[in-house]
């Protein structure tokens, strides 16, 4: 009798140190290969150079309708008159027009690039983040220039028009026309990646939904600075509109993160 407590006693001890040292399948790095610094360097000169010759594909291609764009970046001005106060300034806006749209059209492809090289490096559990961000940043992306070219900039350039309207003739340079707008549209679409963040932070265990939940005041104040440097126009109205889709945005993250149990 006291031989089989002994065994089992000893089976026990071993079933127990076999649990403690086994390794969770999810922090595996599958496909794991030793790569030397200079072939990393190699992989991410390959992956820079792909994505820079996609985008200049992509450019060129923008640049071959950038008449339809301007027209349509021109639509929130209601009317107003442009004009070129320069030789060769609309050439070189249509240069700008192109470029930010062909970044916009590649931002995918490059985004895939940055995926494939830190790939090797992640472990299944992070490898299963790597749909839903994407997924999810790029759609945020998208309504944050939605959200910038049907609400925000037609407030922007109605308190501009309104403020000198009895004053001053509203014509305007379409150079600074398209630095304003094309500068708000990104702005607008980086700051709407803010639950993509919030999750990234959740998943890999950085920080919890009820942290976040608990500095909610520091995130009403940031909200409304965020708002008030993104946005070049000093009306509240503008000001207020970014800063409430920020809170939004944030307490919306901070609601996805609680789904996934964080």
């Amino acid at each position: 009798m006291t031989n089989t407590h002994d065994t089992a006693t000893a089976s026990s001890i071993e079933l127990e140190e076999y649990g403690n040292s086994e390794i969770d399948p999810l922090d595996d790095l599958p496909n794991e290969v030793e790569m030397s610094v200079f072939d990393h360097l190699e992989e991410l000169r390959r992956r820079i150079f792909y994505s820079l010759i996609f985008l200049v594909v992509s450019a060129i291609a923008c640049f071959v309708f950038v008449r339809p764009l301007v027209q349509l970046l021109e639509v929130p001005a209601q009317g107003i008159k442009f004009l070129q106060l320069a030789p060769g300034e609309f050439f070189f806006v249509s240069f700008k027009v192109a470029g930010y749209t062909g970044l916009l059209l590649s931002s995918p492809f490059i985004l895939y690039q940055i995926i494939q090289f830190v790939l090797p490096g992640l472990t299944r559990r992070e490898r299963r983040l790597i749909l839903p961000v994407m997924l999810g940043s790029s759609l945020l992306f998208f309504g944050g220039l939605v959200f910038a070219y049907y609400l925000l900039i037609p407030a922007a350039l109605n308190f501009f028009i309104s403020y000198g309207a009895d004053v001053v003739e509203q014509s305007w340079s379409i150079e600074k026309y398209f630095e304003f707008i094309l500068s708000l549209l990104f702005c607008t679409g980086l700051a709407f990646q803010i639950p993509v963040i919030q999750f990234l932070l959740a998943a890999l265990g950085i920080v919890k939904s009820e942290q976040m939940l608990s500095g909610w005041r520091s995130v009403i104040i940031g909200a409304v600075v965020l708002g008030a440097i993104i946005t070049p126009s000093t009306d509240p109205l503008t000001q207020s509109l970014l800063a409430g889709a920020v809170l939004v945005l944030y307490f919306g993250g901070i609601g996805a993160v609680k789904l996934i149990g964080k």
